[in-house]
């Protein structure tokens, strides 16, 4: 019989995949105050590529709602409700954040950017740049609900919670990322690797941290079973 819970648990990685895969397929976006020509070439040159891996992009957020129902599932299982709660709170924020990225540099790509209004093209392209220092208060209560959650469960160490508390650090420093350019800025190094890549590792560990640990609830039936007359 196929374990819907536990599929779910593991959608966190298949997010990750999914993500790492249509970050290589969609380029690199054209940086904050970038030329006419740059955006131009980029979002209407590039037009079909962007089409694909944004639309890729937004399905995918099924898999991050799906880890983040799972999560709070084990956590008011095991009894930490209140850190359940936040969790789905914190997914459906960041959810709705990555929602709206993604349709702005779609709608860029299906007809702004090739319409010859450079403007407004210039407007979006920056805008979805802060949409994505926007996303990490969402996302970095999503890890500490998640972190604090399963720590206080008894679910997880303590070096694995600190781990999480880290990387929510590490995810709420971007949104001090306004510098002018370079390294800090909303288009920089820290904003589109680091802080990026280290909430995908913990998204993928969790998830596959969850996916690996059976339910005790699934079990108990089977046990019932094997025992009844």
């Amino acid at each position: 019989m196929f374990d819907w819970e536990r599929n779910w648990r593991g959608s966190g990685i298949f997010f990750v995949v999914l993500f790492a895969i249509c970050w290589v397929i969609y380029g690199s976006q054209p940086k904050v105050g970038a030329s006419a020509d740059k955006l131009v070439s980029f979002y209407d040159g590039d037009r079909t590529r962007i089409l694909i891996a944004g639309t890729l992009l937004a399905f995918n957020l099924l898999n991050l709602l799906w880890f983040a129902a799972a999560l709070s599932s084990v956590l008011r299982d095991a009894g930490m409700g209140g850190w359940g709660r936040a969790a789905t709170a914190s997914s459906a924020a960041l959810g709705a954040v990555l929602f709206v990225i993604y349709t702005v540099n779609l709608t860029l790509a299906y007809s702004i950017a090739g319409s010859g209004n450079d403007q407004v093209t210039s407007g979006l392209n920056d805008l979805s740049w802060i949409l994505a220092i926007v996303a990490s208060f969402p996302a970095a209560m999503l890890v500490m609900s998640g972190s604090f959650g399963l720590w206080r469960a008894g679910i997880i160490s303590t070096a694995p919670f600190l781990a999480g508390v880290t990387v929510m650090v590490l995810v709420l420093l971007r949104a001090t990322t306004w510098a002018g350019d370079g390294f800090w800025a909303p288009d920089g190094a820290y904003t589109q690797y680091i802080s990026t890549i280290v909430t995908l590792a913990w998204v993928a560990v969790v998830s596959g941290f969850l996916y690996m640990r059976s339910p005790a609830t699934a079990k108990a039936p089977e046990r019932a079973a094997v025992l009844a007359p």
